[in-house]
């Protein structure tokens, strides 16, 4: 077992969580997406051991285990197949460019958040490891093959924004995101006088086990159908929603109405980022709403805690904006609050929250940071 008091690290990685202001469930829909990287990280330390074994630690579950550079396979922990998965397709990329190493990881990201501790994960050892072994992978390289750990070790078919926005968030911008050329471009994201406040239910979600695959294939289903009367279409988010409601007799009903989330999220995604630059915050507020409502009602994958917290939040006009985030099921809420209100509203919502489900909700105030990096300091938690 590492001695983690005695650990002499060689590299530092800070890898931060992302929130997604607009676009859920766009980005496996080639779609456009408005994520950003956020302070709450997970910190990496890493010092090469001289074997061809590995072993990783994580502080927050005390818990370690032993990589065989010469027989990677999954295994049956999850939290280890982000790992296992990073290291496979690094070798896939650049073989024998990891030796054996050691490394020690803490985290202040909440599991099943909705805030993609599973990307930072991924992203934090890809970096870690390419810095310790000189390896020259580009930032790109690490963002595809942390997103192909998570589909071939976890057996979640995400999109790649998760890893994009972990890799390449920069301080105090957003990134509105073309998932399929994988063009951005950088906004900023000035919100006050209001804070990024995300509320988390506590109600956990899986998305390996989840209806989230189950979704994927619903959007492709409704795809292939459009392609064989409109070949030109490539990707899901730019068909327009006159396209998509034309084949609303041939389609289930399920998948009619996936393909039309997808469609009007896509183009309520432009419209917030047009509000953004306008500073027409209120308006932003009010795309995110809708994006809520087609998340619950058209797409299927909120709760009646996610509900409950967004309905509770249209009651105050100090909130201008609120929604579930990330794959569903559980997770949180983003909301946009008056910043001098964010106290007061806290302690009405956590209340209401408890009495109605007898549960504690967890608020977690947000800034937009910069991407996984190289550190000198120690996460203080």
């Amino acid at each position: 077992m590492l001695n983690i008091n005695s650990f002499k690290t060689e590299v530092q990685i800070d890898s931060p969580g992302r929130i997604n202001l607009i676009g859920e469930h766009i980005d496996y829909n080639g779609g456009l997406v408005l994520p950003a990287a956020i302070d709450k990280k997970i910190s990496f330390s890493f010092k090469k051991n001289g074997s061809n074994t590995c072993e990783i630690h994580s502080v927050n579950l005390n818990s370690s285990f032993t990589i065989d550079l010469s027989e990677i396979s999954r295994s049956e922990s999850e939290w280890q197949n982000y790992i296992l998965g990073v290291i496979y397709h690094i070798d896939a990329l650049k073989a024998g460019s990891v030796k054996g190493f050691d490394c020690v990881f803490e985290s202040n990201l909440p599991i099943g958040s909705g805030i993609s501790s599973s990307a930072a994960l991924e992203c934090g050892m890809a970096k870690g490891l390419n810095e310790l072994f000189n390896i020259g992978l580009t930032d790109l390289e690490m963002i595809k093959l942390s997103r192909d750990a998570e589909h071939t070790f976890v057996g979640t078919k995400c999109g790649i924004m998760d890893q994009f926005a972990v890799m390449k968030g920069k301080e105090n911008k957003l990134l509105l995101l073309n998932c399929d050329t994988l063009d951005y471009k950088y906004i900023p994201a000035d919100f006050s006088p209001y804070t990024v406040v995300l509320l988390n239910t506590n109600v956990s979600h899986s998305l390996a086990s989840s209806e989230y695959n189950v979704r994927r294939d619903e959007c492709n289903t409704a795809l292939g159908a459009i392609q064989k009367k409109y070949p030109e279409y490539n990707s899901l988010a730019e068909i327009e929603p006159e396209v998509i409601e034309e084949f609303r007799p041939i389609l289930p009903e399920k998948v009619y109405n996936r393909a039309l989330y997808v469609s009007r999220e896509q183009r309520r995604t432009l419209e917030a980022v047009e509000c953004l630059e306008k500073n027409d915050l209120k308006g932003f507020g009010d795309c995110l709403y809708r994006s809520h409502e087609g998340l619950q009602h058209l797409y299927e994958v909120s709760c009646k805690e996610l509900d409950f917290l967004v309905d509770f939040s249209k009651d105050h006009k100090y909130v201008i904006g609120s929604r579930m985030m990330g794959g569903g099921f559980g997770g949180c809420t983003i909301n946009l609050i008056q910043s001098q209100k964010v106290d007061k509203f806290i302690e009405k919502v956590s209340d209401a929250y408890r009495k109605m489900f007898d549960l504690e909700l967890t608020p977690i105030e947000v800034k937009i940071s910069s991407g996984v990096s190289r550190s000198l300091h120690r996460l203080k938690k």
